[in-house]
């Protein structure tokens, strides 16, 4: 442990931190641009310069190292004028629109202006002009807002593995962008929109979609139809000034009435659905000599991103559709059989935490007699601005409930959008349907938590079914590649693209750094879904009413042939194109 002061507050820390983590320990906030807990250090904003006392220069506080005794002040009048002057310097290179800017008020940047008065006019430009590549499916890239912070590239390089965007030119012409300055839609991008969460400006958002569907909700020959993700109602209050973890699933619920929407369902309720036919599936390998590890498909840029770097592990990867097309299919087919509507007149909406979602629903796989399953897939962050355009106080909206026929839920489907949480949903209903046993509790709590890979090794009756559980692609080339050297044996692998799962996804509400770096985004919002796990009446998938009529009445068995027409896809090879 190494003993420092800071501000005059003395502090111990371990050996090896940093000023700014002992800082944090100190109860001192240090501002930040383009410092990321665990994904970004590089001095580069130097908004974190502060004084060390008998150092010959300012100290970046994110890469510089305390030592015993050392004295550190971080707010002087030169440090403030200090980063006034770093910020109006960043402003010279920024175009500032920020009235209409999708990031106004929740811009880093813009906060920071504020807090240090600054004059945006000093080194201002008021010529310039939109840089835009809007050629992917699922982003907008804008680098007239970008700062060069390089959040988004050490993401996509450290966390994500596929390293399609960095810095092109030098000095004044430096930018972000893909090799060669090609389209991002020419790459391997995966579409996972991890870049847009962690970006602190507006140079980086989603495609909206909002407008497609304030279209559909006015067209009166159309029955729109939406249904938002699991993790959604965990972060959904987040966007509205709650605190980060807290379940607004009746206000969602709610909201979603007020806009306009015909019906509102359960994207869980399909979870349920997946697990019946991803667990036959897999009970089907086991039998019948099956292609093994089976790797869970739910993810769409988990599965995009092995059609482009581990194409060898195509025929592994589970042929259910995701949840959200799932739900798309069923409504699209048994839902409109029930309600006497054409499928070509209903509008399926899906409110997602991801944004690689977008990609997914396009995709010419995923529809059934050349109708899509889905039509629109909106994020959580598009869903809270839809809910502010439409004038809705969110706060003091009442608790209210889905619309039957796709209403219920068990609490297996609710923790799919925490890593770990397809896996346990699914051995809660493989162990009961192998073993005939009840489980009491149904809980696996070797697959929870947000560690970089977890395994766990289970007997039903007799048979030996060894799991492994990632998030993060970076984490899921690790684990693939001990498969493919043969270190490592598996019954079944669940993959989740964004680290931490759903909860952590690139549609999920902006954080900014300060609080990134301070807390556990990805465990206090899966600790909601767990807790409506434990609350739930029914726990596991095959219990769901709603999934034993279906069957019942409709789909016959799990895995069964009109089962595999609506619910099962296929995949293809990509080509690899990225830096």
């Amino acid at each position: 442990m190494v003993k420092l002061t800071i501000n005059g507050i003395q502090v111990e820390v371990p050996e090896g931190s940093t000023i700014l983590e002992a800082a944090q320990v100190a109860g001192v906030r240090i501002p930040t641009l383009c410092y990321l807990k665990d994904v970004n250090a590089i001095g580069a904003c130097r908004m974190c310069l502060c004084e060390v006392k008998g150092a010959r220069a300012l100290a970046a506080a994110c890469v510089y190292p305390v030592t015993e005794g050392m004295e550190v002040n971080t707010n002087t009048p030169a440090l403030r004028e200090n980063r006034k002057k770093t910020l109006e310097l960043i402003l010279s290179n920024h175009r500032m629109d920020c009235l209409s800017c999708s990031r106004s008020t929740d811009c880093e940047l813009q906060e920071l202006c504020r807090e240090y008065g600054v004059d945006q006019y000093k080194y201002g430009r008021p010529d310039l002009k939109p840089d835009i590549d809007d050629s992917a499916v699922h982003l907008v890239r804008d680098n007239s807002k970008c700062i060069l912070c390089r959040r988004c590239v050490a993401i996509c390089r450290k966390n994500q593995y596929t390293g399609v965007i960095g810095a092109n030119e030098r000095g004044y012409d430096t930018h972000i962008s893909s090799a060669f300055d090609m389209p991002l839609a020419n790459t391997s991008c995966i579409n996972c929109g991890q870049c847009i969460a962690v970006c602190p400006t507006g140079a980086l958002t989603e495609k909206d979609d909002t407008g497609k569907a304030w279209a559909a909700i006015e067209d009166p020959t159309k029955h729109v139809v939406v249904a938002p993700a699991p993790s959604v109602r965990a972060q959904l209050g987040e966007c509205f000034g709650m605190p980060i973890g807290t379940n607004v699933e009746g206000k969602m619920i709610a909201a979603l009435r007020r806009l306009g929407f015909d019906k509102v369902f359960d994207v869980d309720t399909a979870a349920d659905l997946t697990i019946m036919e991803e667990g036959t599936e897999l009970l089907n390998r086991l039998k019948n000599g099956g292609k093994l590890p089976m790797i869970t498909s739910c993810s769409p840029g988990w599965v995009k991103f092995c059609e482009t770097y581990y194409p060898e592990f195509i025929d592994n990867l589970s042929t259910c559709k995701s949840p959200q097309n799932m739900f798309g299919a069923i409504t699209k087919s048994y839902y409109a059989e029930k309600a006497g509507i054409d499928p070509k007149d209903i509008v399926v909406v899906s409110i997602m935490p991801c944004t690689a979602k977008k990609f997914e629903a396009q995709r010419p796989e995923l529809g059934v007699n050349g109708i899509a399953d889905v039509d629109i897939s909106l994020t959580t962050r598009e869903l809270a601005a839809m809910i502010r355009r439409a004038g809705i106080d969110f706060l003091s909206l009442p608790d209210e409930e889905c619309d039957p026929v796709f209403g219920i839920a068990s609490g297996a489907g609710h923790i799919f959008g925490a890593t770990g949480g397809v896996m346990e949903a699914a051995l809660r209903t493989v162990y009961e349907v192998v073993t005939g046993q009840q489980l009491d509790p149904p809980d696996f709590k070797e697959v929870r938590g947000v560690e970089a890979i977890k395994e766990a090794e289970y007997d039903l009756d007799g048979t030996k079914v060894k799991v492994a559980v990632t998030s993060g692609l970076n984490n899921a080339a690790k684990l693939l590649d001990m498969v493919k050297s043969g270190e490592k044996d598996y019954t079944f692998i669940e993959v989740m693209c964004c680290p931490g799962g759903c909860v952590n996804g690139g549609g999920q509400p902006h954080q900014p750094a300060y609080i990134r770096n301070a807390v556990d985004l990805r465990a206090l919002r899966a600790k909601a879904l767990y807790s409506e796990d434990e609350a739930s009446t029914y726990r596991k998938s095959h219990d769901n009413p709603n999934i034993k009529e279906l069957y019942q009445n409709y789909l016959g068995e799990p895995n069964g042939h009109k089962a595999h027409e609506l619910l099962h896809t296929t995949y293809v090879k990509r080509p690899i194109n990225r830096v």
